[in-house]
């Protein structure tokens, strides 16, 4: 089995918010979403970035959004910026849970390369600590504290906008390029992340922010979760232009496995097969050569498709990419290679 390293799940958010027992759904598991330690270890995924997000208010408009999502043209309005407080409470909940799985002896929080392998060889999982979204951020001396705390990647936004910068709505057909770029404060922001080596992840974030990130950062543009645009219109995909940004850099994407994300016509429904997958795949590699692709599934973050319902299933996707035609190295690098490149190559610069 060809292992896996995984650029996004929002397990610890469904951990948080369903977690009765917390670590019985981990080391048992409660057949419930995309991701426990049981059905990591069947589909070969050794590590990956575990998100830490701050949910917005119900926003009580009565529409069913994710219906409306199912027959696009759609345009789901954003809610509005969130309480630091509050947002900094919550994530320090989810990181809690991430420290109560590293006490099982199951799971490692991961600070370098070398951490991640050496969890690799013993069998735990490698976790990245990941803020998606910087409202837990309320200034640089609390990116230092998050980062002693383990923290090793941050989005500066989640979609709604917070002081540091705009994210993209979700719309479909629409063009990522919506909205002012970072803040001075998130210019800031990127800043002391390049000085402490904390990755930056472009996902969700605007045309005009990652024009900001591209100038500040020294270090290769990542974005964790995204697909191209060129192949599914939604703003939460990168444009030729973007990925030609990324490529200069030698940095990465992860491939979304959101089913909205990937399928052209732009649909939240599920698809057989991965058609989808590997038609994104083929433009980014294009893109962005065989070193800049990897994946980034979303588990317990988005609407995955039929034939990969859960993290279990991940093997047959592989299988999937090595009937159309790609190489067992270029899996392997797919798979998890590229990952500890960029992230070498982002930490230890």
């Amino acid at each position: 089995m060809i292992p896996v390293f995984d650029g996004h799940n929002d397990f610890l958010q469904r951990l948080l918010a369903n977690g009765a027992d917390p670590l019985a759904i981990w080391t048992i598991g409660d057949g419930s979403g995309h991701i426990d330690l049981p059905r990591l270890r069947a589909g070969g995924i050794f590590g990956g970035f575990f998100a830490l997000w701050a949910p917005s208010p119900p926003d009580g408009d009565g529409i069913d959004w994710k219906a409306r999502q199912e027959s696009p043209p759609y345009a789901v309005p954003l809610a509005g910026p969130i309480d630091t407080s509050a947002a900094t409470e919550h994530m320090m909940r989810l990181a809690g849970r991430l420290d109560a799985l590293e006490r099982t002896g199951t799971l490692s929080i991961c600070r370098s390369v070398g951490e991640i392998m050496a969890a690799k060889e013993a069998g735990r999982i490698a976790a990245i600590l990941h803020m998606e979204g910087a409202e837990g951020i309320a200034d640089p001396d609390m990116l230092h504290v998050w980062h002693r705390a383990g923290l090793r990647s941050l989005g500066p936004v989640w979609s709604r906008a917070n002081v540091h910068g705009y994210g993209v709505p979700f719309e479909f057909p629409a063009d990522p390029d919506t909205g002012p770029g970072l803040t001075e404060a998130g210019k800031a922001l990127i800043a002391e992340c390049d000085r402490l080596r904390i990755l930056v992840d472009l996902a969700h974030l605007n045309a005009k922010g990652i024009e900001d990130v591209a100038k500040i950062s020294a270090a290769p543009l990542v974005s964790t979760h995204s697909g191209a645009h060129a192949v599914a219109a939604s703003t939460r995909n990168l444009t030729d232009a973007q990925l030609e940004v990324i490529a200069a850099t030698k940095g990465l994407v992860g491939l979304n496995f959101a089913a909205g994300f990937t399928r052209p016509d732009g649909r939240r429904l599920p698809f057989a097969g991965f058609d989808p997958y590997l038609r994104h795949l083929d433009h980014l590699l294009d893109r962005l050569g065989e070193d800049g692709v990897a994946l980034g599934s979303d588990f317990d973050g988005a609407l995955m498709p039929s034939d990969l319902p859960d993290a279990a299933a991940l093997p047959g996707f592989l299988d999937a990419m090595a009937a159309h035609g790609y190489g067992a190295e270029l899996i392997e690098k797919i798979a998890w290679k590229n990952w500890m490149s960029v992230l070498s190559r982002t930490w230890d610069r």
